[in-house]
């Protein structure tokens, strides 16, 4: 099964020749920084103004379904340890096709994710410049992003494990605070709100808002497959399920703690997307250093997912050229120390300015569409592992009714774009990808029939 991993064999510029050195609660930490981002920091304010406070039911539920994806992936890289992934096998299950969509799909997913980054950004920043456009804080970022790629990524690679220990403590700071504040030990300048469990409260738009929230609880649990990606670098390459099972358990226990101390704190029509729900929640309390040094916390968070999703589609167009299934531009690299892949990064640097530029055009939606795009984008690679898994795997009864269960999961979450007017472009965005990397694998699929037959 030469030459069809899809190319997604670089994504993180690995080294790994099958016998790692890497531990699996390191795997956990990293798995853990990939994960928790802007899309769960400032994410969560939409799924809370559509859902109330059964945001929280969403979240567990993509816990689960996000269970059952990595539970695939990890049996899948257990069985057969590859540099591609999922890219592979979806390769190796449908044929060259499949892994040339999930190469692509990926790529798109993380030109999106640098958008909705660089917009998180720009909004959580304007809590302190708020006389400066959104589209100017968002090309300032993206500068910034770029030079660190122009000067080199190992200092940044390092850094990668503080940032996953700041984003973790920035939650459970949050958890602290807030269960101080809910038993009474600390008080503020309003009155926690009276929390009934009547319909209207629980659910303010209905089963339709809690529903269109999902997409919101999945994106926030994006990043599952870069533990997949980086299989190969570990001691055991069977530690892969241990690794994500106690990411996933660690990561759901906090998400949810904390979202429940957030929609407990303060009625849910207070939250926007302009700022961090968790500090909306504690804004009636006289802790003057919080909303600096959370915002601060996130902006790291923003900025790390920003520079490593730069990184992803960098790379992975490099290696998507190397297997014939890009322009051959794009695995040119400049002779310098660092080999610098100079056009597969300017494409990058495109695909940010775009951003910017719909953060100047759509200063009130951008951050909506990017996020919502950009989760529908992730979850059809998810449903790819499921369906993957399904040909690949020898399963019994429960493994293919968890794929199925999985699948479902999925299809809620995607559907649940389209019944919510103001998030419905993101699903119209998603879908004009998967058409034309569909229209591409089907001309490319004729062009490698015609190889095979010379």
């Amino acid at each position: 099964m030469a030459k069809q991993t899809g190319g997604c064999k670089d994504v993180t510029n690995s080294e790994s020749t099958g016998t790692g050195t890497m531990s699996w609660w390191h795997l956990t930490l990293i798995g853990a920084g990939c994960t928790i981002g802007t899309g769960y920091f400032l994410g969560s304010a939409i799924g809370i103004k559509y859902a109330g406070p059964s945001f929280v039911i969403s979240f567990i539920a993509a816990g689960a379904g996000t269970y059952i994806v990595y539970y695939h992936l990890a049996k899948m890289t257990a069985e057969d340890p590859q540099e591609g992934s999922f890219c592979y096998y979806a390769a190796k299950a449908f044929g060259k096709w499949a892994g040339f969509c999930c190469g692509w799909v990926y790529w798109w997913s993380n030109i999106l994710i640098m958008g909705s980054q660089l917009t998180a950004l720009a909004l959580l920043s304007q809590f302190w410049f708020h006389w400066i456009p959104l589209w100017l804080l968002a090309g300032g970022y993206g500068i910034l992003s770029l030079l660190i790629m122009l000067l080199g990524t190992k200092s940044f690679d390092k850094a990668e494990n503080l940032f996953a220990v700041i984003k973790t403590s920035a939650i459970i700071m949050f958890i602290v605070i807030a269960a101080l504040a809910l038993f009474g030990v600390m008080e503020g300048d309003g009155k926690i709100p009276n929390f009934t469990y009547r319909s209207s409260t629980l659910l303010p738009e209905g089963f339709k808002g809690l529903w269109s929230s999902l997409i919101y609880a999945f994106y926030a649990y994006g990043g599952i497959e870069v533990i997949g990606l980086m299989a190969l670098q570990l001691k055991k390459k069977k530690d892969i399920v241990k690794a994500g099972n106690v990411m996933l358990i660690i990561l759901t226990i906090i998400y949810v703690t904390s979202l429940t101390f957030a929609v407990l704190l303060i009625a849910t029509d207070a939250f926007n997307d302009k700022e961090s729900p968790f500090v909306t929640a504690l804004s009636l309390y006289d802790l003057p250093f919080f909303p600096h040094v959370f915002n601060g916390a996130v902006i790291i968070a923003g900025f790390s997912a920003l520079t490593a999703a730069l990184f992803a589609v960098t790379n992975l167009l490099v290696s998507l050229a190397k297997d014939g299934e890009a322009p051959i531009i794009f695995k040119k690299k400049l002779k310098t120390p660092r080999d610098l892949p100079l056009p597969s990064l300017l494409l990058g640097t495109a695909g940010m300015i775009a951003s910017v530029v719909a953060a100047m055009l759509l200063p009130g939606k951008v951050y909506e569409y990017l996020t919502t795009a950009a989760g529908i984008l992730l979850i059809y690679n998810w449903a790819f592992i499921i369906l993957s898994a399904f040909k690949i795997l020898n399963q019994k009864v429960f493994g293919k009714a968890m794929g199925i269960l999985g699948l479902c999961f999925l299809f809620l979450a995607i559907s649940g774009t389209i019944l919510e007017k103001s998030i419905r472009f993101g699903f119209y965005v998603s879908l004009a990808v998967v058409l034309l990397t569909a229209l591409a694998a089907f001309l490319m699929n004729k062009r490698w029939k015609m190889e095979e037959l010379a």
